[in-house]
Formats: C-alpha cells, sequence, structure tokens
C-alpha cells in the first residue's frame, strides 16, 4: 500500500481493498502523501472533519489554472473542460445557479414516474429464473435512459450514447477514450442545434434559452455542462446501484426488513450512499495559498485529494462505520459532497437508486448473488469503485437458500 518513504500508492493491493487501506490510513495519521497512477504526486486527505472542512473551503480552487508543476490528471478537449468541476466563484456560483434550474424539486419528482416505468420495463425483458448479470441488464440501462428522458434524447439515438459513454469510462484501447469523446462532442454540438431550431420540454431546451436570450453562459459551457451531466449521472448511478445491491445481497436480514416495509428504502439509500459509494475522491483541490490540513502545511499549488469513502468509514464520526445499518442516525455522509460543489443530481440519483431497488424486489422475490461476494470483480479504478459485473440468480433459490456460500458480507448487520 506504501512504500518510498511512506508515500501512498493505488496499487493492485491498495484497490483490492480500499476500505482496509484507507482505515490503516486514518489510523496513522490524518493527511499523507500520496502518487495517483499517472505519477501525480498529491496530497491525500482521509479523515471525516479534515474532508468536510476542505470540501468547504474557499482556499481550494477547482480552477486548474491554481495548479503547480507537478499535476497531470485528465485532460478534457477545451470544449468539454469549461465545467463545474473546473470552476471557483464567481463562474462556479453563475453556471450551477443556471444548471440548478433544471434539476428543481419539480423537475426531479415529476421523473419519478417514468424512472419507475423504465425500471419496470427493463427488468419485464429478463427471464424468469436463471442467471442475470444485473450491471449489462439493469444498472447501466437505467440511468442512461433517465438522463436521456432529461436531456430529450430520442430513444433511437441511445445506443450510440451509451456506447461512447461505456468506452469513455473502460477504453479497450487508449485510442478508444479519444475517439469517444470526440464521437460525443459531435454529438452534443449537433443535438444543441437540433433543440435550438424545435425547441422541447427539456433540460438542454432550458438551457439553451438560457444561453440565447440571456447570454448567461457561453456555447462551450453549455456543451461542456451537458457533457458533465451525462458522465456523472451515469457513471455513478450505476456502480452505486451496482455496489449497492451487491451489499444488501450479502445480508438477507436487512433485505427481509426491505420486502416488508418499502418505507425503510429513503434511509437505507442514504445508508448505501455512505457504504458503498463509487465515489472514492473528490476532485482535485489547488490551494491558492498554503493552508494547513490536518496538522501538515501543504503548499499552494499542490494538489489535494480527499478522500469521501474514507471520510464516511470515519469511527469517530460514525459509531461501527463498518456496519451497513439502514436506521443510522444522523447519517451526515459525504458521498455526495459538501459545500459549494455539492452534487447538483444527488436528488436525481437518490430517486434513480431508490426505484431501481424496489422494482428489482418486486420483480424478484427471491433474488440473490449468484457467487460468493468475494469473488465479484471490480473496475480497477482508484478513483470511482464499481463493479464490472453483478452476477444474480433469479427466481427460486436452490436448496441451502441465501444462507450458504452467496452470504460473505466483510460486515454484518
Amino acid at each position: 500500500m506504501a512504500a518510498d518513504d511512506d508515500i501512498v500508492q493505488f496499487d493492485a493491493q491498495f484497490l483490492s481493498d480500499p476500505d482496509a487501506a484507507y482505515a490503516a490510513l486514518r489510523a496513522e495519521k490524518p493527511v499523507h502523501r500520496a502518487v495517483t497512477p499517472d505519477g501525480s504526486p498529491v496530497w491525500l486527505v482521509t479523515r471525516y472533519d479534515d474532508v468536510r472542512a476542505a470540501l468547504a473551503d474557499p482556499r481550494l480552487s477547482l480552477n486548474k489554472r491554481n495548479a503547480g508543476g507537478g499535476y497531470q490528471g485528465f485532460a478534457l478537449p477545451s470544449a468539454l473542460d469549461a465545467n463545474l468541476l473546473n470552476m471557483d466563484a464567481p463562474n462556479h456560483t453563475r453556471l450551477r445557479s443556471i444548471l440548478g434550474r433544471g434539476f428543481t424539486r419539480a423537475r426531479v419528482e415529476g421523473l419519478r414516474p417514468r424512472i419507475r416505468e423504465s425500471a419496470v420495463e427493463l427488468l419485464a425483458a429478463l427471464p424468469d429464473t436463471g442467471e442475470v448479470d444485473l450491471i449489462e441488464a439493469f444498472a447501466a440501462p437505467l440511468p442512461i435512459t433517465v438522463i436521456c428522458e432529461l436531456l430529450g434524447i430520442s430513444a433511437e439515438e441511445r445506443p450510440d450514447f451509451r456506447s461512447w459513454t461505456d468506452q469513455m469510462l473502460a477504453p479497450a484501447r487508449p485510442e478508444d477514450l479519444g475517439i469517444a469523446m470526440e464521437s460525443l462532442w459531435q454529438y452534443l454540438v449537433r443535438l444543441a442545434a437540433v433543440k435550438r431550431a424545435t425547441p422541447g420540454d427539456d433540460l438542454i431546451s432550458a438551457l439553451i434559452e438560457e444561453r440565447d436570450v440571456d447570454d448567461r453562459m457561453s456555447e462551450e459551457e453549455l456543451i461542456s455542462a451537458l457533457f458533465l451531466i451525462l458522465g456523472a449521472g451515469y457513471e455513478n448511478v450505476v456502480h452505486q446501484i451496482g455496489n449497492g445491491l451487491a451489499a444488501v445481497l450479502t445480508r438477507p436480514q436487512i433485505l427481509a426488513r426491505l420486502r416488508e416495509d418499502h418505507t425503510l428504502l429513503s434511509s437505507t439509500v442514504e445508508e448505501l450512499v455512505r457504504f458503498t459509494s463509487p465515489a472514492q475522491l473528490a476532485i482535485r483541490r489547488f490551494p491558492t495559498v498554503d493552508v494547513a490540513i490536518g496538522g501538515v502545511t501543504i503548499p499552494a499549488g499542490d494538489t489535494v485529494m480527499l478522500s469521501l469513502a474514507s471520510a464516511d468509514r470515519d469511527p469517530d464520526r460514525f459509531p461501527d462505520p463498518e456496519v451497513l445499518d439502514p436506521n443510522r442516525a444522523g447519517n451526515s455522509h459525504l458521498g455526495f459532497g459538501h459545500g459549494p460543489h455539492y452534487c447538483i443530481g444527488a436528488p436525481l440519483a437518490r430517486i434513480e437508486i431508490e426505484v431501481g431497488l424496489v422494482a428489482l424486489l418486486d420483480r424478484y422475490p427471491e433474488l440473490a448473488l449468484a457467487l460468493p461476494y468475494d469473488q465479484l470483480r471490480w473496475r480497477p479504478s482508484f478513483r470511482n469503485r464499481g463493479l464490472l459485473a453483478l452476477p444474480v440468480r433469479v427466481g427460486a433459490l436452490p436448496s441451502g437458500g441465501a444462507d450458504g456460500p452467496l452470504s460473505t458480507p466483510t460486515a454484518a448487520s
């Protein structure tokens, strides 16, 4: 996990069990030197109080212009780079205000019936018995359907949309990433032109009105915003549904309670976000002045990584953090962030996760993992933890039920 003069490495050992790795780091000290897989030196912050405070600290900039010489990171084409994840106030405040109008409570809640309908349609196409990969068959297509509904993208165009997104998240070849981004950028430019000519009741049309009538954002900001909504709204929800399902399916008591009482779903979703959030790290930050975090002075321009996953299992903030507890009180997790950069799509993500769980439990009363939990395969990423596949058995269980080799949680409830 750590080598080279105690510098944390996000290597295979770390990624095999990041929760255990973060627990050891938290216990040792609050801030560590680390190096990312691309070779960038970073400061890694692991404890809840430090992470929460840093998320709201205006001295920690998201603007890459404040980065020092050691930063590499993930480079986007300039036409896609003018988004909220690279902005500070006042530009961030201006653009977030515009985008926030597309994620109002009324608009998001208005999508709930369609999300439920989409979930039921996806599950109706699956077999009644046998083995199914719920990532491929459910967790991935559900959020892409929701995003396309939100943006006003036709059903005929959605397969290409998903293909480009999947290539960006897990490119089979290095060159596939650039190809996918270029294809998606060109598509978004064409789509904006279509919506400008024939506006509808969708988020893109609403944003174009802001762009063209009030001139409150540039064309690059418009396209970059659409790109961000697609990426964040797809990847994180896919992984959260998959991660959450895997956790619930290894805890028969929780599963039984959810089947009996759907009113527990809201608190369960919050606990799943805390316990199984795919967002291991917040977007990188760059101090504009020397900043003290956890007793360590971090020089201006250095790269700071705030571990949301580590903070959400900090025993100083959460009693018994390794236990999945749907009744957890005061669950102020950081899975959606905190402060001015709190996830703007969090209300929509909550609905998707909740509706997806309900639909699955209703469709398959005897749903179970098809292999032991410790044999599930995870994406080799230090930023986002998500399953490559979630093989489950649907229909009647074999003799022995769910208390056999399938129930192998690391922390029982």
